[in-house]
């Protein structure tokens, strides 16, 4: 690879928002990783149908409060937590479930109105605060950089990412364990490894465009 890693060091997450189950059972035998999904409700009818055989699930998509519950357990990560609020509901229900919840911080990295997540300045109170909670473990960090319509400009988001990714590690905060740096999607997943990624999420290059 161009990025000088392997390609086993790279996760490939199957990114399978509106995809029945019957179609995402037919994946298993790909070189997938594991699955992801945006929509609770998704994660739980197609983990009901044991969907994603014996491959990790991550919810990738916005968790709202009142889905905490359906969540835990059955995401092996959640990537997307953007608030203290929403860090203390997951922590809540994972203690009630005896259980350690891995998740993600995620990062509004240009600072996008319409994006969810914290900014890279917000980010060191929740890494903080999970240093009081028994648990949430934090594995990584997650991103939607702008969509750029001119190949490699996303580069300098990815680069960011990878900086934000190095110094909250070396700040060395309490549960927090920074494995993953997931950033890049079908149309960018390239320059996102080559700027340090080490989970891509990706949906239409693998099932297709959505109708």
């Amino acid at each position: 690879m161009r990025s000088g890693r392997k390609p086993e060091d790279v996760l490939l997450c199957a990114a399978s928002k509106t995809q029945p189950a019957a179609l995402v059972q037919q994946m298993w035998q790909l070189d997938i990783d594991l699955f992801g999904e945006n929509r609770v409700q998704e994660l739980v009818a197609k983990s009901d149908e044991r969907a994603y055989g014996d491959k990790a699930v991550h919810l990738i998509g916005h968790l709202q409060t009142n889905k905490v519950r359906q969540t835990v357990g059955r995401a092996a990560v959640i990537q997307s937590v953007d608030s203290l609020r929403l860090l203390d509901a997951i922590d809540t229900e994972a203690r009630k479930q005896g259980i350690l919840q891995d998740i993600m911080v995620e990062i509004n990295i240009a600072g996008e109105a319409s994006k969810s997540g914290v900014s890279p300045e917000e980010a060191d109170e929740l890494f903080a605060h999970v240093g009081a909670l028994s648990a949430v473990r934090v594995c990584g960090i997650m991103s939607i950089p702008p969509i750029e319509l001119v190949r490699g400009q996303n580069r300098r988001y990815f680069s960011q990412l990878h900086q934000l990714f190095v110094d909250i590690n070396d700040k060395k905060y309490d549960n927090v364990n920074m494995s993953f740096l997931s950033m890049g999607m079908s149309g960018d997943y390239a320059d996102a490894i080559l700027e340090g990624a080490n989970v891509v999420r990706i949906g239409s290059a693998i099932f297709g465009q959505r109708t």
